[in-house]
């Protein structure tokens, strides 16, 4: 049970702080991809800043509905 609650709050946290965890992992793609652009290697380009967050936040509240759903449907009746 407390991996579950300790899935629950990562998802839970995951979708508060989405905006600064996906500015920190967009800068760190972004060096990447200038990186792998510089020695020739084509890549597809990175996605937006605002889609990244909302793929962040989406990330969150799934991993977050699913133990609620796993706490919800274990617990004895």
């Amino acid at each position: 049970m407390i991996v579950e609650i300790a899935r629950l709050l990562l998802g839970v946290m995951i979708a508060i702080f989405h905006r600064p965890l996906a500015s920190m992992i967009m800068q760190h793609e972004r060096a990447l991809d200038g990186y792998f652009r510089s020695r020739g290697v084509e890549l597809p380009a990175p996605p937006s800043d605002a889609t990244a967050q909302n793929l962040y936040f989406v990330i969150g509240i799934f991993i977050a509905l699913v133990e609620a759903g796993r706490i919800w449907f274990s617990i004895p009746s």
